[in-house]
């Protein structure tokens, strides 16, 4: 009965500790010198991620 409660226990500890990690940010793809960036709505469907304001300009913090 013990040694449930401490496996209880750790499995708590365990998974209040992976409730921690960030989320994952999307990667912007590099782009060649001179070329025009990709619209936001394009990176999305590339992506395939359900927003575009990770892509946009104006939202990046």
């Amino acid at each position: 009965m013990k040694s449930i409660k401490i496996y209880l226990a750790t499995g708590i500890f365990l998974l209040s500790l992976s409730s921690c990690v960030p989320p994952r940010r999307p990667h912007r793809p590099p782009h060649p010198r001179g070329a025009k960036p990709m619209p936001p709505g394009q990176a999305k469907k590339v992506f395939g991620t359900k927003s575009a304001r990770p892509f946009a300009p104006g939202q990046r913090k």
